[in-house]
């Protein structure tokens, strides 16, 4: 199978996106080192990762809308190949999470009938392969903290720092 890719440039660093036919795979931090994406989709999805930046158009847009503060959700079609297991779970769980609000990786164990899986919530939201776009951005701990980010916590306070000004200004 083919996969797309695009590298974009982003208000958090330039991001590399990827989609099968199915839909957008992946989007990856520059911090993640593209290379290793690359090798990475190659060896779980398929080997011809090519560069087709009209084929990631739409993704480009909605990430320029999401960035410009018009776009508050994806209406991207997404391949769920990297989302599997209960990881997967949470991963799509993450859209629920609404447009400048956050949860606890506490409470999204619970409403996903696990409330003593607050470690796997963390470590789904840490191997998230949609960022952004599955917003585990907006996942926090349950005393308020950060915790982590795949794409560094300067990116993770951008985006919820972002959201936070979007959120407010259509108030």
């Amino acid at each position: 199978m083919d996969v797309a890719y695009r590298i974009l440039d982003s208000p958090i660093g330039r991001l590399l996106v990827a989609a099968t036919p199915k839909g957008l795979v992946r989007v990856a931090f520059d911090t993640e080192g593209f290379d290793a994406v690359q090798a990475e989709i190659a060896r779980r999805i398929g080997p011809r990762v090519i560069e087709l930046p009209a084929r990631l158009d739409p993704v480009a847009a909605e990430l320029d809308e999401y960035f410009s503060g018009t776009r508050r959700s994806f209406d991207l079609a997404l391949d769920d190949a990297l989302l599997t297991g209960f990881r997967g779970e949470v991963q799509s769980y993450l859209p629920t999470i609404g447009y400048a609000t956050t949860a606890s990786y506490k409470q999204i164990a619970e409403r996903l009938g696990n409330p003593r899986a607050i470690r796997a919530v963390g470590s789904a939201c840490a191997t998230n392969p949609i960022p952004i776009v599955l917003p585990c951005h907006r996942v926090l701990r349950s005393d308020g903290g950060l915790g982590g980010y795949r794409g560094g916590l300067a990116a993770k306070r951008a985006l919820l720092a972002l959201e936070a000004d979007r959120g407010a200004e259509s108030r």
